[in-house]
């Protein structure tokens, strides 16, 4: 049925738009892991090194994930010389597979056995520490404590003196040669002093300081690692719900296969119970889908034929037969999990000022170790006292919890959020949202429904009313157009027959007409069946009480021997999603300007966001938008000086999405949708644009605290060291606590769920 007049710029407002206008030419991106990043002076160098490498036109490494994503415009450049560079730096090169596969057969112990060795020889020379607050004075000799100590300082710490050594080769520093030189220091200086001792008098010496720190940080960097394995848990979910195999429908019936081996178009059946392994369309059977591990929707849904299946949900109670569509990277699944590494790959803004400050961060605390020195001896401290205070200086000051500080939050704020349904693509994204200021809406099938529904109907005397609809089914009955299906819908609710049209013929723009049995009807505009004949007064006063509520009108009529008469007054209108008046009303609550985009005239826009608790007379209603017109209304929008978030379904408002300060696509996981914008909201609940501007707000919080505690331990413990007011231990202790404390505060972010 062609579109009755007015109807262009109501339910169907969205026009296909091309997504290649606002595609630009894109770098080929590399993902490498890393081994032997310490703190984020070690961000730095790698960065460093691989900006170097001709080709290379922007690298961001991550400490938490260990990994780089390089983005290369020169095809030849290999993989290889990418990894050289990083060999060079002085860090193993790692391929992603195998960083994952460790990170998954991972036990809560792995990695453990170091820190229990250097807990085992460092326990001895600590008792003595111990004894002495309860008065007891007594000492191990110096040749057991040398015997404790140097396995720990040379063999536990042999790392610390490789990653020491290449940063000196780089001329750069980081944690491990801050650590490297302390506990040297502090090893050398007890072992002079035993050599140099005389029989009558017994050194103290500072064997247990040495030892106690380089524990510590083994300690300090088992639990990081722990808690990285947590933060990415969400990803791991993600891959686990992929099956192995598939029951494959082939010429011998049914064989299990490997899903690697499933091409697109094959049949596969899926038992209950059992998750689906790839994308389909249910050619068989019926039941209901728990996708919730995708989409964070609690309540399975129904699956009829033709229906959309989406890999890893959970099959309900029906075997069912499924076609594949997807197979391999281009399963809503696997974008997915690709667009949560991106995210939990990706530097923030905040991160990249912290990564200059951590450039220049440990040559200045080595000059400050070198005047702590310097200056005690010149007040005349003994060389061994002035040399215990610097060692302490180096030691406080490792910058570890400065490089964890940003990304361990992102990671575990976009996996929370993946959890609920909320993919957060962009690190930028996440940052910006929590100060959103203005939310722009589209209309249809963001706000709404986006589906017309015969919403009245009304017959003319002495016509039978399910009569007339069937008869209005049946002229449409073949038509793909959505008030024509919305009519279908409602006949075959009701159980109406329909019967096939006739010498159908569309009148272009106005109508369609065709006989159904053996009555020659017309269905389309007001105006075009009063042109052919039908009473202008006909419905006069149900027309402008329809009208006036912002439906869009069509009508059925029969062209008879004495003229054209109506037969039946169909009204169609689009219905609130449900739950969405309760989420603006929630969005305003929390301070926020609203304004809804929309093709309808001006008098249906406004009744629509009456109904949403919309305030028209506020401005809060962008009437007559045509959809290339949005991103205009955004960028108005934004030139008022607020912040603002556009809220679309990701593929027709792509520019106004691009054109805003955080593009929120509401969508199902298609291509197209997560692509547009920032964040994509997996299932089409306006409830979840409150939820992604909280769980941003909750991780740039978190990133705050971190970084106010990660400067905090550095700022104050500097000074208390060079004034000698902590030996080595305790700083060790202080150090390794800034990086457990980061990791700790950012994991609570996984206790997060959406407000209800």
């Amino acid at each position: 049925m062609p579109t009755p007049q007015g109807y262009a710029t109501s339910l169907s407002e969205k026009s296909t738009f091309d997504m290649t206008q606002i595609k630009t030419a894109q770098a080929k991106t590399v993902d490498i892991g890393i081994g032997g990043m310490t703190c984020a002076s070690c961000v730095a160098r790698v960065e460093k090194a691989l900006n170097k490498v001709p080709g290379v036109t922007s690298v961001a490494v991550n400490l938490a994930t260990e990994s780089a994503r390089i983005a290369v415009v020169d095809p030849e450049l290999t993989d290889a010389r990418l990894r050289r560079a990083i060999r060079d730096a002085g860090y193993e090169p790692r391929s992603s597979e195998a960083a994952e596969t460790d990170a998954n057969n991972a036990r809560p112990w792995t990695g453990f056995a170091p820190v229990a060795w250097g807990l085992a020889l460092s326990a001895p020379l600590v008792l003595p520490m111990l004894a002495s607050l309860w008065g007891q004075h007594w000492m191990l000799p110096a040749w057991m404590q040398f015997a404790l100590a140097t396995p720990v300082q040379f063999i536990l710490g042999a790392r610390f003196y490789k990653a020491g050594w290449h940063a000196l080769q780089a001329r750069t520093g980081n944690m491990d040669l801050l650590v490297s030189l302390g506990t040297t220091a502090g090893w050398m200086l007890s072992v002079w002093l035993w050599l140099t001792a005389s029989g009558h008098h017994a050194p103290h010496l500072y064997f247990e300081g040495s030892a106690v720190v380089i524990t510590l940080v083994l300690l300090g960097k088992w639990l990081e690692a722990r808690a990285k394995r947590q933060t990415t848990e969400a990803i791991r979910a993600l891959h686990a719900l992929r099956p192995d195999k598939a029951h494959w429908m082939g010429q011998d019936g049914e064989v299990d296969v490997p899903v690697d081996e499933i091409l697109k178009g094959d049949l596969i059946v899926v038992r209950p119970g059992e998750r689906f392994p790839l994308d389909g369309e249910l050619v068989e059977g019926q039941t209901q889908v728990d996708e919730s591990m995708l989409t964070g929707e609690p309540l399975p849904v129904s699956k009829a034929l033709g229906a959309r299946l989406t890999g890893g949900s959970i099959n309900g109670d029906g075997r069912v037969l499924m076609r594949v569509t997807a197979v391999g990277h281009e399963t809503v699944l696997s974008r997915i999990i690709r667009l949560v590494e991106d995210a939990q790959a990706a530097k923030a803004p905040i991160q990249r000022l912290v990564d200059k400050v951590a450039e220049v961060f440990v040559p200045v605390v080595l000059l400050v170790a070198l005047l702590t020195l310097a200056v005690w001896m010149f007040q005349g401290a003994n060389f061994e006292t002035a040399l215990i205070h610097a060692v302490a200086v180096l030691v406080i000051a490792c910058p570890c919890a400065l490089g964890l500080a940003t990304p361990v939050a992102i990671m575990a704020g976009t996996g929370v959020a993946a959890k609920h349904g909320i993919l957060i693509k962009e690190a930028q994204a996440l940052e910006t949202a929590h100060r959103v200021q203005t939310v722009a809406f589209d209309k249809t099938g963001t706000l709404t429904v986006g589906q017309p529904r015969l919403t009245q109907q009304v017959t003319a005397t002495g016509q039978d009313m399910a009569l007339a609809l069937g008869w209005a089914a049946s002229v449409q009955s073949g038509s793909e157009h959505p008030l024509a299906r919305a009519v279908v819908a409602s006949a075959k609710a009701q159980g109406l027959s329909l019967f096939a049209p006739i010498d159908l013929a569309a009148a272009p723009g106005r109508g369609v007409q065709a006989t159904v049995e053996g009555r020659a009807l017309l269905l389309g505009s007001l105006r075009w069946l009063q042109q052919e004949g039908m009473d202008k007064h006909l419905w006069a006063s149900e027309v402008l009480a329809l009208q006036a509520q912002g439906a869009t009108l069509s009508a059925l009529a029969e062209r008879t021997a004495t003229g054209v008469q109506g037969l039946l007054l169909m009204a169609f209108g689009d219905e609130p999603k449900a739950g969405a008046a309760e989420a603006l009303a929630a969005l305003r609550a929390r301070g926020l300007k609203l304004v809804m985009i929309s093709g309808d005239n001006q008098a249906a826009a406004e009744i629509m966001a009456r109904r949403l608790g919309l305030r028209p007379e506020d401005g809060e209603v962008l009437a007559d938008v045509l959809p290339g017109d949005k991103a205009a209304k955004v960028q108005q929008l934004r030139e008022s000086g607020r912040i603002v978030a556009m809220v679309g379904d990701g593929v027709n408002d792509a520019p106004a999405l691009a054109a805003a300060d955080v593009g929120l696509a509401m969508g199902n996981g298609t291509d197209v949708a997560m692509h547009a914008a920032g964040i994509t909201l997996m299932r089409g609940d306006v409830a979840l644009v409150g939820a992604a501007l909280d769980i941003s707000a909750r991780t740039v919080a978190k990133i705050r605290q971190n970084l106010f505690w990660a400067f905090a331990y550095n700022v104050a413990g500097i000074p208390l060291a060079a004034l000698g007011y902590l030996n080595p231990v305790i700083a060790g202790a202080a150090m390794a606590l800034s990086s457990v404390s980061v990791m700790g505060n950012a994991l609570l972010l996984r206790r997060w769920k959406p407000r209800d």
